[in-house]
């Protein structure tokens, strides 16, 4: 993908849903949100292994990304990305998640690829992203936080 394509890929978000963000500082998903958070996007955690009313970064933890879009439902906000931190045998079916949602893009960080995920959501007319760091595009392309 082209920088000019990822440029018109990014300048519209507002909001995004990173499943598998861990409330570990010293994790790169934290790392990510954080800089996301102080780049002025609301992010939304999803992860559920955490017990209900965990917040990571002043945010409410949701369990499933369903949770998430309602939440900011709830805010009068939509879902723009749905950024992912899990295995690339554990992205399929998240992103079937993430097609029951409004978010037009979904980006897979560094080192996580899946075909199948990719063709999923081409053919359901959004966009994905894979094995790019959401922080370091968004610093190269956007500027700094």
């Amino acid at each position: 993908m082209q920088d000019d394509e990822l440029i018109a890929l990014l300048k519209p978000i507002r909001t995004v849903a990173i499943v598998g963000l861990s409330p570990r500082e010293d994790r790169p998903s934290h790392d990510v949100a954080r800089y996301l958070q102080a780049a002025g996007l609301r992010i939304v955690p999803v992860n559920p292994t955490l017990p209900a009313g965990t917040t990571i970064l002043g945010e409410s933890v949701q369990p499933d990304l369903s949770s998430a879009e309602a939440a900011l439902t709830a805010e009068g906000l939509t879902l723009d990305v749905v950024d992912i931190f899990r295995r690339s045998e554990d992205v399929p079916p998240i992103v079937e998640q993430a097609l029951q949602t409004q978010a037009k893009l979904v980006w897979l960080q560094l080192g996580i690829r899946n075909e199948a995920a990719a063709v999923a959501v081409t053919t359901a007319g959004r966009q994905m992203v894979m094995d790019r760091c959401l922080k370091i595009e968004w610093r190269r392309l956007l500027g700094s936080a």
